[in-house]
């Protein structure tokens, strides 16, 4: 059996030593880029009551002992956002924070348990001018390590060329052959047709399983014809979700079956994932019951409802944000195989 090399052997960090010093110089000039452009940087805190209330979002639990002695379950974010939603309801109106933030049961070369998430919000702003935003930082990032190009295995990668945008309706009929919208109701709380899903799921040589949900199929379309696809040669946008799949997002203006969030993709990885934001409190507790009672069917546990943060939401102006895996962009950026080559202290046990 192999033994693992620490990190902090020194020949090891020699060798790694010039990605963090890269990692550093992306860093400072994102930083830069957001304060030229009027961004104030903040600073959330790690603890929160929730974690957020997606279905497959697990968090990683603490337990605390207050004050009156009284001790409290509470979790390290698995990102800000309800934060700086906060901060914008408080009368913010451009914030990013480069966070900290933790994610249980990931691992891998392109995923971590704990990772850096620079996330950025937009008050009053289109969700499209993230796009743009997107686009900056990946040419910001590649001009400032000298990349021509971002690799990832055999896949290259052009940063300074425009990102294709196309929509998940658009991609499941290129890759799939299957029509996506026909199989979502106008009325966003009625159920989608699973049933046609399947069926055009099935013709195309996608393992459908008999009690796989439409969001179970949705998903395994996406990670077995779309997702390696996108971002090759240059990178993609990939958007207007359907609404069941977005919780966060607020519904598209022209069709409320799909709803105004993507995400950016370079040599098939997920760089980012962007909302225009909900913020009917209201519909958003309905949206969170959903998923929580999905988790608790599948996973057998819930996470609580913030309901300071569904408050915030009431008086919360218009707004588009987004998350973006800052150790990723700094992977492709450097052509490192794995995060773990590009974070200071990873980890994986001292090992790599």
């Amino acid at each position: 059996m192999k033994t693992a090399v620490s990190w902090w052997n020194p020949a090891v960090h020699a060798d790694r030593r010039p990605l963090l010093l890269a990692r550093n110089a992306v860093e400072r000039a994102i930083r830069s880029h957001f304060e030229t452009d009027g961004f104030t940087e903040v600073h959330c805190t790690g603890l929160q009551i929730s974690p957020g209330n997606e279905t497959h979002l697990h968090a990683l639990a603490v337990d605390v002992v207050g004050d009156d002695g009284a001790t409290r379950r509470r979790y390290l974010h698995t990102s800000p956002e309800f934060a700086m939603k906060k901060l914008i309801a408080a009368g913010e109106t451009k914030i990013f924070d480069f966070a900290r933030v933790w994610r249980d049961r990931e691992g891998g070369p392109t995923h971590a348990i704990e990772f850096t998430m620079l996330e950025w919000y937009r008050a009053r702003a289109p969700y499209e001018t993230l796009m743009d935003d997107c686009a900056d930082l990946l040419r910001l990032a590649a001009d400032t390590v000298g990349a021509e190009v971002f690799r990832r295995r055999d896949r290259t990668c052009d940063p300074r060329l425009p990102p294709e945008r196309i929509t998940c309706a658009e991609a499941f009929a290129r890759f799939a052959g299957i029509d996506l919208l026909a199989t979502l109701p106008l009325d966003p709380t009625a159920e989608p047709d699973r049933d046609r899903l399947a069926a055009e799921a099935s013709a195309s040589g996608i393992r459908v399983a008999a009690d796989d949900g439409w969001s179970d199929v949705f998903s395994r379309v996406l990670a077995e014809r779309i997702e390696p696809a996108l971002g090759d040669g240059r990178p993609a946008i990939l958007m207007e979700y359907p609404a069941r799949e977005a919780a966060l997002a607020r519904p598209c203006a022209r069709d409320p079956r799909v709803a105004e969030r993507f995400e950016l993709w370079a040599c098939g990885v997920e760089l980012a994932n962007a909302f225009g934001e909900l913020t009917d409190p209201v519909e958003q507790r309905r949206r969170f019951e959903i998923e929580m009672d999905a988790k608790e069917r599948l996973y057998g546990t819930r996470y609580p409802i913030d309901e300071d943060f569904l408050a915030a939401l009431a008086i919360m102006p218009p707004t588009s944000g987004i998350a973006l895996g800052f150790d990723r962009l700094v992977m492709l950026a450097t052509g490192a195989p794995r995060l773990a080559d590009v974070v200071w202290t990873p980890t994986d046990r001292g090992g790599l």
